[in-house]
């Protein structure tokens, strides 16, 4: 099973709390075929921007959104 990594940040409201300024300029650093490449690219994107304490950069195990064991996933079932 391949295991895809999507790496994105962007500038926060509140530093302590999970949420956005403008989802419109998220950074979409990339998606990454492991979670060594993408945590490479999650620590270059966190360090460019180490002097402002609201940006933020998350690795999201894009993976996990899929049950592989079912026929179809619930996401696909939104669709």
């Amino acid at each position: 099973m391949q295991r895809l990594h999507l790496v994105f940040g962007g500038e926060l409201v509140d530093p302590s709390k999970s949420v956005f300024r403008d989802v419109d300029a998220l950074d979409i650093v990339g998606i990454f075929p492991n979670y060594e490449e993408a945590y490479n690219a999650w620590k270059a994107a966190a360090q460019k921007t180490v002097d402002n304490a609201h940006m933020r950069y998350y690795i999201a195990h894009l993976h996990r959104l899929r049950d592989e064991e079912k026929e179809v996933s619930p996401t696909e079932e939104l669709g």
